[in-house]
């Protein structure tokens, strides 16, 4: 990581960019101007309006690493632009939020049209990783006794958690179904990728010479936290406690950088198999 932060301006870029917003986002956390928290200042709406600049950069980097790789020609190609892709429509559903925000004065609407791009993501990162997990060589069945618990186990667990922070004593509200169908597909979803990513981070130690490994972790970390980040969400949505700047858009800028990060590490890859 730190090789490829040092050889690839575009991963400095995205430390420093990363590094001023993470310093904005702690000043907002901050009871400054004339005592009043900026949690109800228009710089915490600016901030939820800008972070997604990280995916937006992520996913323009994404597209052209994507066609250093062949394009749609290659599996591998094509996995990260499924991932170039998913930040894309995450920056979508976030400059739509922060529209409803400033024009209706609405936060944190949910569902919204924004939710095109939220959900429309995890079909996007399940397809990305699953060619990603092909690319990297790693076979991911159901052969062996030990994968077949572990693909039994890591959605389960993942969807265990989602149940206890959020679907637990759920009230089911018919009259608005699309509702239902969110809460419910979130979690389905994003048990879904985070376990092929995990299972491709498991079996891919022996393949490629292990080449793959902490690049495929790179891409789990930040699911995982796109994870953490959309269930952060539901459940302060449900409680009525979300805002704006607050510790949720923190987690989803962190997400962000580190899917940027792990597709910038793919274009490392590259270079090394063209070396050798």
């Amino acid at each position: 990581m730190i090789e490829t932060i040092k050889k690839e301006p575009q991963a400095k870029i995205a430390v420093g960019l990363f590094i001023f917003l993470s310093l904005f986002w702690i000043i907002l956390q901050t009871d400054v101007f004339e005592g009043q928290s900026l949690f109800n200042h228009s710089y915490a709406k600016f901030f939820g309006s800008i972070y997604g600049i990280m995916a937006l950069l992520g996913g323009i980097w994404g597209i052209v690493i994507a066609q250093k790789w062949g394009g749609i020609k290659s599996v591998m190609g094509r996995s990260i632009l499924m991932f170039s892709l998913g930040l894309f429509a995450q920056e979508f559903g976030q400059v739509t939020l922060s529209y409803i925000d400033y024009a209706l004065n609405i936060q944190g609407a949910y569902p919204s049209i924004g939710d095109i791009g939220f959900f429309g993501s995890i079909p996007l990162y399940i397809y990305g990783i699953f060619l990603l997990a092909k690319a990297s060589g790693v076979r991911i069945g159901l052969k062996s006794y030990e994968s077949k618990i572990q693909a039994v186990l890591i959605p389960i667990v993942a969807l265990a958690v989602g149940y206890f922070l959020f679907l637990q004593g759920y009230e089911f509200d018919w009259t608005n179904p699309i509702k239902i169908f969110l809460d419910f597909g979130y979690p389905l979803g994003q048990a879904i990728y985070i376990s092929i990513a995990f299972l491709a981070f498991l079996l891919s130690r022996n393949i490629l010479g292990g080449i793959m490994r902490d690049k495929i972790f790179f891409i789990l970390f930040a699911l995982f936290i796109q994870f953490l980040s959309d269930y952060t969400f539901l459940y302060q949505s449900s409680k009525g406690t979300w805002s704006v700047g607050g510790v949720n858009d923190y987690m989803y800028l962190v997400a962000y950088f580190f899917m940027t990060l792990g597709l910038l590490q793919l274009k490392a890859v590259l270079e090394k198999l063209k070396n050798k």
